[in-house]
């Protein structure tokens, strides 16, 4: 300890400040808890400030752009529209300033201490809090672990001016007219999405036979379509090998169907995985359970290892998504308070704002096979409901993956318009134990993109009314 350095004493100690650390720092203050978050960089964390948050601010201008130049079908004709990128980005990075600044606020009026600096565990009950300038000890009754992720790095695509990730995508100065996306996840389908609808000329390239390997493949097929429609290029079981990086763009080599073949693009972007920040913090001094990927073992109240340490969000096994987080974050503040408070991932929604959106909840129909129930998968079009035609919005369905013995819902799949919004309706009645039948006898308004849900529900029951049985 260095002269001077007297020990803070606090009850929590969060480290980070992301929609897990956040939500747990104030969770664990309302249950009258002495709180105290370290953040190294910036309130919100990557959500917020390099994200869930800005790729959704871009990928609404994309959807207005897009929207602007190709409704003539509604009768809507613009001539000349342009896209002011300046402004877009003026557009996002005030979305951003906005939350941020919210969060902060949230943070001091429930009396949390914020704390600026990069944490490194000391020992099981204290910390040093490293600036520039300085280092304080900290001591804590216990702590939680939400330091999130970073981008994985190809060793043969470094990071630069034009090889960039998805940081570096949300902040370009300029729409490129040619991008290269090395990833068909989520982010690189959702930005290389987000980019071809402001005019890019796209290609995605993916390791693996199909891209968006989270969803099912009908889902997915309807989300293809709609890139081939935008000019999307997608190659599957696609190599990406090297980049040869000039001043004013790149040249991509990849291997694919046995062949090697170069692309020329402004910028690549690599999209191929997230790794835990679990890294240069102690960890392993400390004696943690880690895996082999940097991973922190936890059990059901996000407790590791050690008794009084936690650990949420990305940094534990599972799929990275802000919601996890913060769900873990509530779980963890509530058990330091000796609440019975444990995960259950029954219900755990995964969204992908790609055009349609996606988004599921509970078992898929392989799923529920593999887990031995005899069920039954019932869909619903979006092309026979009112609301959606009159959005010019056709395309998609929702699919439900109920028991056969009594109808009670196992799983829930949406590809289509307000696929984001409409998956938590189905998200609380898989919590709730409810049947398809409550679903259907459940009124809906009218028109409603809702009503799909209610008549797959009616699907499921064998009694639609409007679609042919």
């Amino acid at each position: 300890m260095v002269v001077g350095d007297f020990p803070i004493e606090t009850d929590t100690l969060v480290i980070g400040s992301g929609p897990g650390g956040y939500v747990a720092a104030i969770r664990a203050a309302q249950t009258g808890q002495k709180v105290t978050i370290v953040e190294k960089e910036y309130i919100g964390g990557v959500c917020l400030n390099v994200g869930c948050i800005p790729s959704k601010a871009l990928i609404s201008v994309g959807h207005r752009f897009e929207e602007a130049q190709h409704s003539d079908a509604m009768g809507v004709v613009a001539k000349e529209v342009s896209l002011n990128f300046e402004k877009a980005q003026e557009f996002k990075n005030g979305v951003v300033k906005k939350l941020t600044g919210g969060v902060e606020s949230l943070l001091k009026g429930n009396k949390v201490e914020i704390v600026r600096g990069e944490a490194y565990f000391v020992d099981d009950n204290s910390i040093r809090v490293i600036t520039e300038n300085a280092a304080q000890t900290y001591k804590f009754k216990n702590a939680i672990i939400a330091t999130g992720s970073r981008p994985v790095e190809i060793p043969t695509f470094k990071f630069s001016k034009r090889v960039i990730n998805s940081t570096g995508a949300l902040n370009l100065q300029e729409v490129p007219g040619k991008l290269v996306v090395i990833g068909g996840g989520y982010i690189g389908t959702e930005l290389g999405t987000a980019y071809a609808n402001m005019g890019s000329d796209v290609t995605i390239l993916e390791g693996a036979p199909d891209i968006l390997a989270g969803f099912e493949k009908q889902m997915t097929a309807i989300v293809k379509k709609g890139l081939k429609k935008k000019g999307v290029e997608v190659i599957t079981k696609a190599s990406a090998k090297g980049v040869e990086e000039s001043e004013n763009g790149v040249t991509v080599s990849y291997e694919a169907n046995g062949e090697e073949k170069t692309i020329e693009a402004d910028y690549v972007l690599v999209t191929v995985g997230r790794r835990p920040n679990t890294d240069e913090m102690g960890l392993e001094e400390l004696g943690l359970k880690m895996s082999e990927r940097g991973l922190i073992e936890v059990d059901k109240q996000c407790r590791t290892s050690i008794s009084n340490i936690y650990a949420i969000g990305d940094v534990v096994a599972g799929l990275q998504l802000a919601h996890k987080a913060s769900y873990e974050g509530k779980v963890a503040a509530e058990a330091i308070a000796g609440e019975k408070s444990v995960v259950d991932y029954l219900a755990i929604p995964a969204v992908c704002f790609t055009d349609p959106e996606l988004a599921s909840v509970g078992l898929t129909e392989e799923q529920a096979k593999t887990e031995g129930f005899e069920f039954t998968a019932a869909k619903f079009p979006f092309g026979a409901n009112g609301r959606a035609l009159s959005l010019n919005a056709p395309d998609g369905f929702v699919k439900l993956v109920s028991r056969k013995s009594d109808g009670l819902l196992l799983g829930a799949h949406i590809v289509g318009a307000g696929a984001s919004d409409m998956i938590a309706e189905l998200g609380l009645a898989i919590e709730a134990g409810m049947t398809v039948e409550d679903i259907a006898m459940t009124i809906h308004a009218h028109p409603t993109l809702a009503e799909i849900t209610m008549e797959a529900a009616e699907v499921a029951l064998g009694t639609p009314i409007h679609i042919i049985k």
